[in-house]
């Protein structure tokens, strides 16, 4: 799988590039947004959006996303060198709620270096973030030539659909990681997960699916496919979060114990508050809840989750995950290649390193 990222993110960032320049002219803004009713400045808006986009894509990230379209338009028997464009689509999102999220968190890192608001402040990140939601609907619009009317249609009710679901992912997760008591039942963790990583690898299938003009139950699969390896993909992260801390502080490109400071309710911890003594567990959630912790009470609460057994519990439930999802897409009969790719890709998301 990670001969097929490599191969495919020189010609998505191309394809990205298309859509926000890294320099900013006024022509563009003309042909992408419209006439101006008066002036553009395209300086201020190649520091206010580009910037900020580039900054965040040249630090690295994996398109996964934008690969797994491909995969799947592939698998559909259409070329996907004619589909970039939409590729962009989930990998625009993405970093959108990349940017968002780590202000709303109060990040420190993301891939390696400070995290964007540290870098451009909070109005211009949050503002480029939620610029990014709504950037990619113009692939759909410049598209009207080549996709017929209804599956420009049904790809708005699916975004809208799917875009709505991640905002109640992000609430609930914002809402525990401010709560003091670890409330959470691991089926709440796990639908947090399904809306809020969930929904954009349901939005990668189910693109792929409906431009491609796929029949429903074919799209259905397609989507309970990606929608399981992507939570399968947000529990490895939190594992890589505890045993990068662990072992290797630093490597994984985020700050020491980052979830831990952050106060987060991941599975490894509601496992760990189930399975301590009540005095261990209560001393877990004292960690989570103070403001600042020192690296000693970080790495308190690292053991906990070890000592309780809660990293591999958690990697257990990522692999079951990851079997649902090949199971999803066993009928669909795709062609031996791209079958091995989705496999594969199951696997990559819970066994990688970064």
């Amino acid at each position: 799988m990670r001969e097929t990222l490599a191969e495919w993110q020189p010609a998505i960032d191309e394809a990205i590039a298309d859509l926000v320049p890294r320099e900013v002219e006024g022509e563009y803004l003309e042909e992408f947004f419209g006439e101006p009713t008066y002036e553009y400045d395209p300086e201020g808006i190649q520091r206010a959006l580009s910037d900020p986009l580039w900054e965040l894509l040249d630090r690295g990230g994996k398109r996964w996303r934008a690969v797994l379209f491909l995969v799947f338009i592939d698998a559909f028997g259409e070329d996907p060198e004619e589909y970039l464009r939409y590729a962009c689509i989930p990998e625009i999102l993405h970093n959108g709620t990349i940017i968002v999220d780590d202000v709303e968190d109060e990040a420190a890192m993301r891939r390696g270096e400070p995290a964007l608001h540290h870098v451009f402040d909070d109005d211009i990140a949050l503002n480029a973030g939620n610029a990014m939601y709504f950037l990619p609907l113009k692939i759909l619009t410049r598209e009207q030539a080549e996709l017929p009317a209804e599956r420009r249609l049904a790809a708005y009710e699916m975004l809208m659909d799917e875009l709505n679901r991640t905002h109640l992912g992000q609430g609930m997760d914002i809402c525990w990681h401010n709560e003091s008591e670890v409330r959470v039942t691991p089926e709440q963790y796990l639908e947090m997960c399904a809306c809020k990583t969930g929904c954009l690898g349901r939005i990668v299938a189910r693109l792929a699916a409906i431009i491609t003009d796929q029949p429903a139950d074919v799209e259905e699969a397609v989507a309970s496919y990606a929608e399981l390896t992507a939570v399968a993909f947000q529990i490895g992260d939190d594992i890589l979060d505890v045993e990068n801390s662990l072992g290797r502080a630093g490597e994984f490109g985020k700050e020491f114990g980052n979830d831990v400071r952050e106060g987060k309710k991941t599975l490894l911890v509601i496992h760990a508050i189930e399975e301590s003594d009540p005095e261990t567990a209560r001393r877990l959630e004292a960690i989570l809840e103070a403001d600042d912790n020192t690296d000693e009470e970080i790495g308190e609460a690292l053991s906990i989750l070890e000592e309780a057994d809660s990293i591999e519990y958690a990697r257990e439930h990522a692999l079951e995950l990851a079997t649902e999802a090949r199971a999803a897409i066993d009928g669909l009969e795709f062609d031996p290649e791209n079958e091995r790719k989705l496999r594969e890709f199951t696997e990559f998301v819970i066994d990688r390193d970064v």
